[in-house]
């Protein structure tokens, strides 16, 4: 498969899954941005950890657990996110503005992902025309879709009846 092929593949499967299964994309967007702080300050010890339990300790063996153990790091918690949040978009309006959101995820998760794969399909996708090309939007990309699920969110916001202090008393 072509790299460019790959990078859309990664792209695109989530956001569509997102679209479909109708989970909140804003959601998964701040777990995946949770799961890129884990694998920042938690992958290197947890590495080490599971390292210290293998029979082998091989420089190859310690660099694919430390490649898995940031790429499971960096999206359980948005799997489980997603898990937990199927069918919570409900009509269709809300629906419309998941779009952006749920591109916003897949966006975010082939800038993350793509690096921590296995040398031999990251090389391919990294020298790509299209990788370069995202890495130079990388920051509008983050940015965008930042702004974009805080927005949705904001918006979700349940309608409150207004304040106690103001409503007549029925005597």
């Amino acid at each position: 498969m072509s790299p460019e092929l790959t990078l859309a593949a990664i792209v695109l499967v989530p956001a569509v899954l997102l679209m479909v299964l109708r989970i909140n994309a804003a959601l998964v967007f701040l777990s995946l941005c949770l799961g890129n702080i884990l694998v920042q300050f938690v992958a290197s010890d947890a590495s080490t950890w599971l390292t210290t339990f293998s029979s082998s300790h091989t420089t190859t063996v310690v660099t694919t657990t430390n490649s898995n153990v940031k790429i499971v790091l960096l999206l359980l918690p948005a799997l489980l996110t997603a898990v937990f949040m199927i069918r919570t978009v409900s009509d269709n309006v809300r629906l419309a503005l998941n779009l952006l959101p749920a591109a916003g995820v897949g966006l975010l998760g082939g800038l993350l992902v793509v690096p921590l794969l296995s040398p031999d399909l990251s090389h391919n996708i990294i020298a790509s025309n299209l990788w370069w090309q995202a890495q130079q939007a990388q920051n509008v990309i983050i940015a965008l879709s930042a702004l974009v699920c805080l927005l949705v969110l904001w918006m979700q916001r349940p309608k409150t009846g207004g304040s106690r202090l103001h409503k007549k008393h029925k005597n």
